[in-house]
């Protein structure tokens, strides 16, 4: 009976995404547009950020941010920067990241079906490890989400292991309860700041 409940919700998500994604469009479009602004004018290049992941079934996807690093930041995990000691951020850039403005470009990721807004976090083609990991727990049959039960669980806080096993958790038992939780959960880690590096 559960793994009937978990194919059925898994059939109806995507038109929940997509149904919210453009309930959330046009009160954020004007949103978007001043960070946007405010992006351009306080450092060089474009606003947004383009950047290839793993998405579903290993397919890989452009996810878009708001861009909080500066342009010549090569392309690393933030955990990979942190071991560097390598500051790659604007100025405006830390705002960006600790509110999670940067993510909401994202939103059209979900209009195109590359997205969602809950499930694991598309992680980038060289984290190996990572990718490795969430194929052998068969994490890689759900799309990428804005954010996630590993999110909500510790984010950067967290090792490698600890979160694909949250997200192959969340894989086995994914349901609109849960979903609801994790964005709830969600909005909490930002107004707190918790877990966020």
């Amino acid at each position: 009976m559960k793994n009937r409940a978990i194919a059925r919700y898994r059939a109806y998500k995507h038109t929940l995404d997509l149904l919210l994604a453009l309930v959330l469009l046009m009160p954020l479009l004007p949103l978007l547009g001043l960070l946007c602004l405010a992006i351009r004018l306080e450092s060089r290049g474009p606003a947004l950020y383009c950047q290839k992941r793993v998405g579903r079934f290993g397919r890989p996807f452009t996810i878009y941010k708001l861009r909080s690093m500066k342009i010549d930041t090569p392309v690393l995990s933030t955990e990979e920067m942190q071991r560097q000691q390598f500051n790659p951020f604007t100025r405006l850039g830390p705002l960006l990241r600790k509110t999670n403005l940067d993510e909401l470009p994202q939103i059209f990721n979900i209009l195109k079906g590359e997205m969602s807004f809950v499930g694991p976090r598309p992680a980038l083609p060289t984290q190996t490890d990572v990718n490795t990991l969430r194929h052998q727990e068969g994490v890689e049959i759900a799309r990428p989400g804005i954010t996630g039960l590993a999110q909500v669980k510790g984010r950067d806080d967290l090792d490698t292991q600890t979160k694909v096993t949250y997200d192959a958790h969340y894989c086995r038992a994914m349901s609109l309860k849960a979903d609801v939780g994790i964005l709830w959960a969600t909005l909490e880690a930002v107004l707190t700041g918790r877990g966020n590096k």
